[in-house]
C-alpha cells in the first residue's frame, strides 16, 4: 500500500485573515497602551501645574479633606481605642522632634489655654494638671509610617482641662456635647512654646475620653525627647496628632494649621 501524502499546506484563504486578525489586535493593544501611558502623563503634568493646597496640588489635597470628612462622619464619642495589658507596654521610638530643639525651663514651663471670646488667658503649672483626675491606659501609638507601639500612658483628660479653662465653649460654660452640642467650638490648635510644631484637632477628637494631656509614659515621668513635660496622646489618631512639650491650646471655630498637613498629609490624620 503506497503511503498516505502529506497533508496540504495551510489555506491562504484561512490563514491569512488569523495573520491579519492577530496583527489588528497587537496594533490595537499598543494603541491603547501607548495612549494610557500620554493620557497618565497628560493628567500628571496637569496636577502637578494645579495651584498648591496646604502643600498639595489642590485636586490630592480635595481628595484627603474627603477622607476626612468621611472619617468624621463615622467618628462616635463614645467608640473606644483598644487597650492592652501593661505588660505589653514598650518603649516607642522618639521619631520627630521638631519643637524640641530649644531648651525648656521645665520650672517655669506653663501650659496657656485661650479662646477667641475669653479676655483671659489662663496658664497652667503642670502641678495643676496633676491635679485634674488622673487617668491611665494602655494603648497602641500608631505612626503614619507604618509601625507600632503599646504604650502605658498616664494624665490629664483634655476634656478635663476644657471644663476647668472653660475656654471650649462659646459661652463660657462647661462643655456638654450631650446636652449643648451647638455651644462648642469647632477645633483645637495646640503647639509647642517655640511654635515650631501645631497640631489642629476636631473638637470631638479633642474631647474624647481617651485624649490625654499625659505626663508619664510606662510609669516615669516623660523623658525630654519623649515631650517633657506635656503632651498629647490621642489614640484615634495617627502619631503625627500626639504634639511633644505642648505650650498653647487655643479653642476657636477656624480650622487651625496643623504641621504635618501642610506638608502634604492627612489633616484629620484619623484610623
Amino acid at each position: 500500500m503506497d503511503p498516505l501524502p502529506p497533508p496540504p499546506p495551510p489555506s491562504r484563504e484561512v490563514a491569512e485573515p488569523a495573520e491579519l486578525a492577530l496583527r489588528h489586535m497587537t496594533r490595537r493593544a499598543m494603541a491603547i497602551g501607548g495612549g494610557s501611558v500620554l493620557a497618565a502623563l497628560g493628567a500628571g503634568a496637569w496636577l502637578v501645574r494645579r495651584p498648591l493646597d496646604d502643600g498639595l496640588p489642590w485636586p490630592l489635597r480635595g481628595v484627603l479633606d474627603l477622607n476626612g470628612k468621611i472619617a468624621q462622619a463615622v467618628f462616635r464619642a463614645d467608640r473606644l481605642a483598644p487597650t492592652f495589658a501593661t505588660s505589653r507596654a514598650r518603649w516607642p521610638r522618639p521619631n520627630g522632634d521638631f519643637g524640641l530643639g530649644t531648651p525648656v525651663d521645665l520650672g517655669a514651663w506653663r501650659l496657656t489655654v485661650s479662646s477667641p471670646s475669653a479676655p483671659v488667658s489662663p496658664a497652667f503649672t503642670l502641678e495643676q494638671i496633676r491635679a485634674l483626675p488622673r487617668v491611665e491606659m494602655t494603648t497602641e501609638l500608631k505612626c503614619i509610617e507604618g509601625w507600632s507601639t503599646v504604650v502605658r500612658w498616664a494624665g490629664a483628660r483634655l476634656s478635663d482641662l476644657a471644663a476647668k479653662s472653660r475656654m471650649a465653649t462659646r459661652s463660657g460654660e462647661t462643655p456638654d456635647p450631650a446636652n449643648r452640642p451647638n455651644d462648642l467650638l469647632a477645633f483645637a490648635a495646640l503647639a509647642t512654646p517655640d511654635r515650631e510644631y501645631y497640631v489642629g484637632l476636631d473638637m470631638a477628637s479633642a474631647l474624647h475620653p481617651q485624649t490625654l494631656l499625659a505626663y508619664e509614659m510606662n510609669g516615669e515621668a516623660l523623658a525630654p525627647i519623649h515631650g517633657a513635660p506635656l503632651r498629647l496622646v490621642i489614640p484615634v489618631k495617627y502619631g503625627i496628632k500626639h504634639i511633644k512639650r505642648i505650650g498653647t491650646i487655643t479653642f476657636s471655630d477656624a480650622r487651625p494649621t496643623d504641621f504635618w498637613a501642610e506638608r502634604g498629609y492627612d489633616w484629620y490624620s484619623g484610623h
